[in-house]
């Protein structure tokens, strides 16, 4: 797992495809979440099982609030075999404040 500070995630999440997922919860998504974002909560019993759709040979941004559940994420698609996932830094809080 690498961790980006907000701007080099910004740049990074422009190119094409890559995977941007927001592992907050879905009341948090639907109050602001970054462009192109898939949500899939992480702390939901199915996580999973929901992100077994998502291409391990692309690369993952994950992010979170403040970063602990996106670090939580990233731990279990590591396991799972997801071959490039990065995370950012201080989650939505950090790339509001940037």
């Amino acid at each position: 797992m690498i961790n980006l500070d907000a701007s080099k995630f910004a740049e990074k999440i422009a190119e094409s495809d890559v995977v941007v997922l927001d592992v907050r919860t879905p009341e948090e998504f639907k109050g602001n979440h970054l462009k192109g974002a898939q949500n899939i909560c992480v702390t939901s019993d199915d996580f999973k099982e929901k992100v077994k759709i998502l291409d391990k040979n692309k690369p993952v941004y994950v992010y979170c609030l403040s970063g602990g559940r996106s670090s939580a994420a990233a731990s279990q698609l590591k396991e799972m075999g997801f071959k490039s996932i990065i995370n950012l830094s201080g989650g939505m809080l950090a790339w509001q404040s940037a």
